[in-house]
């Protein structure tokens, strides 16, 4: 009884959340919309963004965390994307809104809106955290594979998310070794820290993205949803791999009447878990 009283708060949280973020800020519509405050934080990259948002208030606040999002770069950049990149997918509605479930599901001070990290740029050592979409499509440069390296050296972590099928998957993990030499890739088992830090994820469901929500959950031919990780000699994840599936929608529709809240929610607590676990191994 208990576990379901818990279970049922949450619902009402993250439904909360979603409709309080949507009714201030904007809920989105998916198209190409751009913000029209040239004052928003990160308005020089709008235009490379899925679903650009007026920033909320505390933008430019100090706090002990902030979402950081990878900046990377992809032969897929502005190829029919409408401007775009690929590295803005679900930008940055999708951030935000994890943003404010984390700030009331935890209580760390987070920063309300996320950090945009260039790949290029030292500026990544000084983001822990980091979060990349559709990284199947990633191309780095010798140079760029060496800075994340070192960010890996100096005690990093990495979450990656939205990409799918065999292909992409081998994409990824040729940019994975020009960074680390022989990855060592696991397959998360159900008792793996990662999913008992905050909530108990010992079972999950796949978070689908909204354009397959309600077929058969497949995008891209990727059929079966991995939790996945590289670890370090000490098996710590540094790299969270959320292969087949697509947190970020989860989390940019949660505001959604369409899209199931039991897919957003467990997005959510995903994500809760993977931060407090890189902010605490």
């Amino acid at each position: 009884m208990r576990r379901k009283l818990i279970a049922a708060s949450l619902t009402l949280l993250f439904a909360a959340t979603a409709a309080m973020f949507a009714q201030r800020y904007g809920g989105g519509n998916g198209g190409r919309r751009y913000s029209a405050n040239a004052n928003n934080r990160w308005a020089q990259y709008e235009a490379e963004m899925q679903d650009p948002i007026d920033d909320p208030p505390g933008a430019w606040d100090n706090t002990e965390f902030a979402f950081g999002r990878l900046r990377y770069r992809s032969e897929r950049d502005r190829r029919g994307w409408y401007g775009r990149a690929r590295w803005g997918i679900d930008a940055n509605k999708s951030d935000r809104l994890f943003i404010q479930s984390l700030k009331r599901l935890t209580r760390i001070d987070v920063r309300s809106v996320e950090q945009i990290i260039d790949i290029d740029s030292d500026e990544l050592f000084d983001w822990p955290w980091l979060y990349a979409v559709g990284i199947g499509d990633w191309v780095l440069s010798d140079a760029q594979a060496a800075r994340l390296r070192q960010y890996f050296e100096r005690g990093g972590f990495f979450m990656v998310d939205d990409f799918h099928n065999e292909y992409e998957w081998a994409s990824f993990m040729e940019g994975m070794a020009k960074v680390i030499p022989n990855p060592r890739v696991i397959d998360l088992p159900d008792d793996a820290p990662i999913f008992h830090t905050v909530y108990d994820l010992s079972q999950r469901v796949r978070p689908p993205g909204l354009n397959v929500v309600h077929g058969d959950q497949i995008e891209r031919n990727g059929i079966t949803p991995r939790w996945r990780a590289v670890v370090d000699n000490k098996d710590r994840v540094i790299v969270a791999i959320c292969f087949n599936m697509d947190l970020g929608d989860a989390w940019e529709w949660a505001d959604l009447p369409e899209y199931p809240e039991k897919y957003s929610s467990m997005a959510f607590r995903m994500g809760v878990n993977y931060v407090i676990y890189a902010m605490t191994h």
